[in-house]
């Protein structure tokens, strides 16, 4: 079928060995990236679920929170605290403002 390769024992040895280190690199890169997807799997698999709400916190230590989020909020800061219900309320009705994305107060029907 295909006479392309070389007639002599020298050629065709180089070759084969040339090939065998190709396919040792593709494994290896295979095992990687198998590697790669397991434990990418396990991080989601194993991250903690967002909570239901939370408060955005200002920049600077001791600063108030600035916002109420509900859980998930792709507009919230990398500054925050998980809260319950009932201090998501308080805090609500202590003037805190809901997040104008995600609407924590209607999930919690916060009337004030």
């Amino acid at each position: 079928m295909f006479d392309d390769l070389p007639p002599d024992l020298a050629r065709l040895n180089a070759l084969r060995v040339w090939h065998a280190m190709w396919l040792e690199r593709i494994d290896r890169r295979i095992a990687a990236v198998r590697q790669r997807e397991a434990e990418e799997e396990h991080g989601r698999r194993t991250r903690p679920q967002d909570p239901d709400w939370f408060a955005e916190l200002g920049t600077g230590q001791g600063q108030p929170p600035t916002t109420l989020h509900a859980g998930g909020c792709y507009l919230a800061g990398r500054l925050r605290r998980a809260v319950d219900r009932t201090e998501a309320l308080r805090l609500l009705d202590a003037g805190l403002p809901a997040c104008a994305a995600c609407r924590p107060d209607n999930d919690l029907a916060f009337l004030g």
